[in-house]
């Protein structure tokens, strides 16, 4: 797959579509399966409590994928972004109901690189808190 976004076209600024994402517990299953953390704040609320947490909590690095989509869905290529960092401020909390937890992601344009890459900002927020600091993608763009 190559990307849909052309480099010409996009400018500092460029904001992204806003996405929601909604994770569940089943969600935190096929992730422990997957990754193999299988972690138990991940799954029981007794012991998220017992160390502290509100209750059970995505895995931070779900949380991180989850976020990057947002970019991957914009550019049309998971295998455009060159480069990702971030820093957890707040655990996603995950209640054990039909609603699960969502996680409101924006993006925007800061930067745009040598060779055709633009450096792209993310906000991720659970209940208008950041869950994400200094979240931060590099996008090769055609």
């Amino acid at each position: 797959m190559t990307t849909t976004v052309d480099f010409d076209q996009v400018e500092v600024g460029t904001q992204l579509p806003s996405r929601d994402y909604r994770l569940q517990r089943v969600d935190l299953i096929r992730y422990a399966g997957a990754s193999g953390d299988f972690n138990v704040i991940h799954w029981s609320d007794r012991v998220a409590r017992d160390v502290g947490l509100p209750g059970v909590i995505a895995h931070g690095m779900l949380t991180m994928a989850v976020a990057a989509r947002t970019v991957t869905e914009w550019v049309g290529d998971p295998g455009a972004v060159t480069e990702y960092s971030t820093r957890f401020t707040r655990p996603v909390e995950v209640p054990d109901d039909d609603e699960g937890a969502s996680i409101e992601v924006t993006g925007v344009v800061s930067d745009k690189l040598d060779g055709r890459r633009v450096r792209v900002d993310l906000t991720a927020s659970v209940r208008g808190e950041k869950v994400l600091g200094a979240a931060r993608l590099v996008v090769q763009l055609a």
